[in-house]
């Protein structure tokens, strides 16, 4: 098992992980567009100074992925960045073997390294297995975004 940074020659399979995700998290969100649809700019990521995508690696498979990128904190905050996590991912073949957990540690050392004292994350609300882990992970739910449709 092997944690690394990620590359553009792997995008096609990172894209395709982000489906995953999409289609994961489409239960908790009606408000999403339908497919196609994309989150994130990955390669934008990859080739970011402030930011890292990283992936776990089995046997020369790609089957997790996630990134952490410095992130500007709200004004009134004392720290003027942090690090902000997304894109987390692991193949449903290789899950609950505890490579979100290697993921988090390897950013959490990312974030160290570039001077950033918090990270932060969101997750759906509804989305209880993910907090779970989260929360095993030392996460603390911290504030709770609310939203009104005026249009149902």
């Amino acid at each position: 098992m092997k944690v690394r940074s990620a590359t553009r020659d792997e995008l096609e399979t990172l894209k395709a992980f982000e489906q995953g995700i999409i289609a994961a998290e489409r239960p908790y969100d009606h408000t999403l567009k339908p497919d196609p649809v994309s989150y994130y700019d990955i390669g934008e990521l990859i080739d970011s100074e402030d930011a890292e995508v990283a992936v776990i690696e089995i046997d020369g498979q790609l089957v997790a992925s996630g990134y952490a990128y410095k992130k500007h904190s709200k004004s009134y905050v004392q720290d003027t960045h942090h690090a902000y996590l997304g894109f987390m991912y692991v193949r449903p073949d290789n899950r609950g073997q505890g490579l979100n957990k290697r993921l988090m540690a390897h950013f959490f050392e990312w974030a160290r390294a570039n001077g950033l004292p918090e990270v932060r994350l969101t997750v759906y609300s509804g989305n209880t297995p993910a907090i779970s882990a989260y929360e095993k992970a030392g996460f603390a739910q911290h504030i709770v975004e609310m939203r009104l449709n005026l249009d149902e």
